[in-house]
């Protein structure tokens, strides 16, 4: 396969982060991480991260987390018995604007596992400084979406996220014009099934007991919503140019169909594997080529029922909401994005009922001021922090209406 790929890891500690250092280190011949990004608020891992993988640079958002990290380096190498100067201290780069920088450091690839909108100006970083993006960061798109665009080069952009990755797949099999349909599959969440009446009163424990993935917090309460599937219709969008009406979600509770495209002669292919996030993490970073033995394969000596059902947008109404957010555009993904964050932090504070988070957003989302397509990285984080105003001005009007029902 000739020289490994070098890998510039974002968010590292993550989710994605850990389990693409894990794809990594199995495939020694293939990718090597010289440089990796976080937030700061884990420098002891961070640190056991870059002296396990010999890395040049370290980036973290926070910048007085710079001399923890520097200790922390210390630490680890005395853990593993270096003696004093056995060692290269990697690189510390800290404050705001420094995943950016580090997105623009010499590499291949830069994977952005990144969470939140903060993954916007490394994703632009990286694309300018023309290395390969293998994106997980959906807000990059969601909210960013014509800054990306612009700034991408054709094949420049993979994507992560198992959907997507899936379609990507799919679309191997025939041409753009010979495309029908974007097909997304969702799990459905912990309440498929259930009517609009039926969720009421769920708690934020049941909308974190997600049935297929294990998933930070946010991300599991909007896959609880439908709100998560909602961005991936908006990312699909960005990411493939396919029209919002030609665009759609179907339930599929075992989560092995990933995603689907339908061709114009009526064909349909779609791309199977069990839930693993190792093997759509292997491919962004291998794409176009394969990384073999990336993750289990389906086991097709056993049998299987899969199912698939159309999605109930009456009880689950945040997809065609997201529909409604990116065909209008002007901000509008990245307002339904900020919205939803303020929105799902005041339910798991109990300040906010299941059912109000999506209801919330969609007056968030229908009251927007008449924005322009944004074309700064400022005027996407304007557009999201009258959002979060907005949404927590509803909120608390909320609040006081039920106080005031109470006392009556």
């Amino acid at each position: 396969m000739g020289t490994p790929r070098e890998v510039v890891l974002l968010g590292s500690t993550g989710s994605v982060g850990t389990q693409a250092i894990d794809v990594i280190t199995r495939n020694p011949d293939r990718f090597r991480v010289v440089g990796l990004g976080a937030g700061g608020g884990q420098v002891a891992e961070l640190a056991a991260q870059a002296l396990a993988l010999r890395v040049e640079v370290v980036a973290v958002a926070r910048a007085s987390a710079a001399q923890d990290l520097q200790l922390a380096f210390y630490a680890e190498a005395s853990r593993r018995g270096y003696s004093t100067g056995g060692f290269k201290l990697p690189k510390i780069l800290a404050g705001p604007t420094a995943n950016a920088e580090l997105a623009s450091w010499p590499a291949d690839v830069v994977l952005n596992g990144m969470v939140g909108s903060l993954g916007l100006a490394p994703t632009l970083a990286a694309l300018r400084a023309g290395r390969t993006v293998a994106l997980a960061n959906k807000e990059s798109l969601v909210a960013g979406g014509p800054l990306v665009r612009a700034a991408a080069a054709p094949g420049q952009l993979v994507p992560v996220d198992s959907e997507h990755t899936a379609l990507a797949q799919c679309l191997r099999a025939g041409s753009a014009a010979e495309v029908r349909r974007l097909v997304l599959t969702a799990s459905g969440g912990p309440f498929r099934g259930r009517s609009r009446e039926e969720l009421t009163g769920v708690t934020p424990e049941q909308a974190l007991a997600h049935p297929t993935w294990n998933m930070g917090q946010v991300i599991t309460i909007n896959s609880a919503t439908l709100v998560n599937k909602g961005l991936e219709v908006i990312e699909a969008h960005e990411l493939f140019g396919v029209p919002y009406g030609r665009i759609e979600v179907v339930v599929h509770p075992q989560s092995v169909l990933h995603s689907m495209v339908e061709f114009v002669d009526g064909s349909t292919v779609a791309q199977a594997s069990p839930p693993d996030m190792r093997l759509p993490i292997a491919l962004a970073l291998g794409w176009p080529d394969r990384v073999a033995g990336a993750a289990p394969a389906v086991d097709w000596t056993a049998a299987h029922t899969w199912r698939l059902e159309p999605l109930d947008e009456a009880a689950f109404p945040a997809v065609a909401l997201a529909k409604e957010a990116g065909t209008a555009g002007r901000c509008r993904p990245a307002i339904y994005n900020a919205a939803n964050e303020e929105c799902v932090a005041a339910f798991v504070a109990g300040r906010l009922p299941f059912l109000g988070i999506v209801d919330t957003l969609a007056a968030v989302v229908g009251g927007a001021p008449d924005l322009p397509e944004p074309g700064t990285v400022e005027e996407v984080h304007a557009a999201e922090g009258w959002a979060r105003t907005r949404a927590r001005e509803l909120i608390e009007a909320g609040e006081e209406r039920d106080s005031a029902r109470w006392r009556t």
